[in-house]
C-alpha cells in the first residue's frame, strides 16, 4: 500500500488546514455553545471545493480522489467536528449517491448547487421507529400519475433545518420489506415539506439535526433516484462511502485531542516538573498515538478500496466498516485520555477538550453504530467459509 501523498493531495491537505485554523477555529466554541448553523463558513468551504471534493468539475466539484477527501475531512474535524459533519453529509451521503445512481439531469440540478456551496444537502433514512432496521419504516410514497405522494415523519436528519435538497428513502411497497424502499430527491421549498423539531444534542451542536414531516408532498417522477425498490441498495452503497468520511472525522477529533494533550503535558507542572515526565502520562500519550496511526492506516486502506471500485466495481463495505469502527472508538479513547491528562481544565469550557469529548461520541452511533459495524464485519468474514 503506497502511503506517499501526491502533490494534489498535499495541496488540499494544506489548503484545508489553513482554512480550518483561520476561519473555523476562532468561532467553533461559540457556535457550539449557541448551536448555530455555520452558514457563512460552509458557503466559503463550497467555494473552495470542500463540499464536492470527489465530484467531477462539470458538476461543480474539485474532481479529486478518495484520499484527498479523507485528508480534508480529517483537517476540518481536527478543529471542529460540526463543520466536518456538514461536509461529510454533502460529500458522501448526498453527492455520492446521485453521482452513482442519478440521471444526467439530476446531477446537474441537484449536485452542482451542493458541490459549490450554494445550497446544503441532507440524507434521510431514519424514522422515529426505524433505525438500523430500515425495513420497518412507516413513511409511504404512493404513485399518483406522474408524481409520488409522500407522507410520514423522518428523524435525525442531519442538516435538515438548513437543507435545500434531501435524499429521502421511503416505502413504495411495504409488503416487500427492504426491497420495497425507494429513493427520492426532495426539494424542501415545495408544499408538503416541513422541518420539525430541532434536536438539542450532546455534541456536534453547530450541525443542525431535526425531524422532517411530509404531508401529501408531491414528488415528480423525474426526482425519483433509481428505480422503484432500489432504495435499500442505494442507501447501503452510500453508507459505505459515508462511513469512510465519519472514520476520517473521528481521526480528526482524536488528533485534535492528542495535539492539545502534548502541549499541555509539556507545559503543566506538578511535583517539580512538567507532567510529561510521569510514566502514567507517557503511557496515555503512547496509547493515543498508536491508535491514531492505526486508524489512519485503516482509513487510507478503505479510501484506496473506494478509489479502486471505479475500475473493479468491487464494493468496499468491510474496509469501510473496519475503518469506522476502529477510528470512532479511537476518538472516544483519545478524548477520554485527553480530558484525564488535562484534569480539571479538561472539564472546563475554557479549553476545547470537553467539546472534543462530546463530539467524539456520535461517531460511534451515526451511519451505523459500532454494533452494526461488528455485525457487517463478522458476516463478511464468516461468509468466506
Amino acid at each position: 500500500m503506497n502511503l506517499q501523498l501526491n502533490e494534489q493531495q498535499k495541496m488540499i491537505q494544506e489548503t484545508v488546514r489553513n482554512f480550518a485554523e483561520h476561519e473555523i477555529a476562532p468561532i467553533a466554541a461559540e457556535l457550539d455553545e449557541l448551536g448555530e448553523f455555520p452558514y457563512d463558513t460552509i458557503k466559503k468551504m463550497g467555494q473552495l471545493g470542500f463540499m464536492g471534493i470527489e465530484v467531477p468539475e462539470r458538476y461543480g466539484g474539485a474532481d479529486m480522489d478518495a484520499i484527498a477527501y479523507v485528508l480534508a475531512m480529517e483537517e476540518i474535524s481536527k478543529v471542529d467536528a460540526s463543520h466536518g459533519t456538514i461536509m461529510s453529509v454533502n460529500n458522501s451521503l448526498f453527492c455520492h449517491g446521485i453521482l452513482a445512481f442519478g440521471t444526467e439531469e439530476q446531477k446537474n440540478k441537484f449536485v452542482v448547487p451542493i458541490a459549490t456551496g450554494e445550497k446544503i444537502g441532507a440524507y434521510s433514512l431514519t424514522e422515529p421507529m426505524s433505525g438500523s432496521d430500515a425495513a420497518t419504516m412507516r413513511s409511504r410514497a404512493v404513485r399518483d400519475g406522474d408524481h409520488y405522494v409522500i407522507n410520514g415523519t423522518k428523524s435525525w436528519v442531519t442538516s435538515g433545518p438548513a437543507a435545500g435538497y434531501i435524499v429521502l428513502f421511503t416505502m413504495t411497497n411495504p409488503e416487500a420489506g427492504h426491497r420495497g424502499i425507494t429513493a427520492f430527491l426532495i426539494e424542501t421549498d415545495k408544499p408538503g415539506f416541513r422541518p420539525g423539531r430541532k434536536e438539542n444534542k450532546l455534541g456536534i451542536r453547530a450541525s443542525a439535526t431535526c425531524e422532517c414531516d411530509y404531508d401529501d408532498y408531491r414528488c415528480p417522477m423525474e426526482n425519483r433516484l433509481g428505480e422503484e425498490g432500489d432504495g435499500f441498495k442505494i442507501a447501503m452503497t452510500v453508507l459505505d462511502a459515508g462511513r469512510i468520511g465519519i472514520a476520517a472525522q473521528a481521526l480528526g477529533i482524536a488528533e485534535g485531542a492528542y495535539e492539545a494533550s502534548l502541549g499541555y503535558a509539556n507545559e503543566r507542572e506538578a511535583f517539580g516538573g512538567p507532567i510529561s515526565q510521569f510514566q502514567g502520562i507517557q503511557f496515555k500519550i503512547a496509547d493515543m498515538k498508536t491508535r491514531i496511526e492505526a486508524s489512519r492506516m485503516l482509513i487510507y486502506r478503505a479510501a484506496m478500496a473506494k478509489e479502486a471500485k471505479k475500475a473493479t466495481g468491487q464494493r468496499y463495505t468491510t474496509e469501510a466498516s473496519i475503518a469506522k469502527l476502529f477510528a470512532s472508538e479511537t476518538a472516544m479513547f483519545c478524548t477520554h485520555q485527553a480530558v484525564q491528562i488535562h484534569g480539571g481544565m479538561g472539564y472546563s469550557k475554557e479549553m476545547p477538550l470537553e467539546r472534543f469529548f462530546r463530539d467524539a461520541k456520535i461517531t460511534e452511533i451515526y451511519e451505523g453504530t459500532s454494533e452494526i459495524q461488528r455485525i457487517v464485519i463478522a458476516r463478511s468474514e464468516l461468509g468466506r467459509y
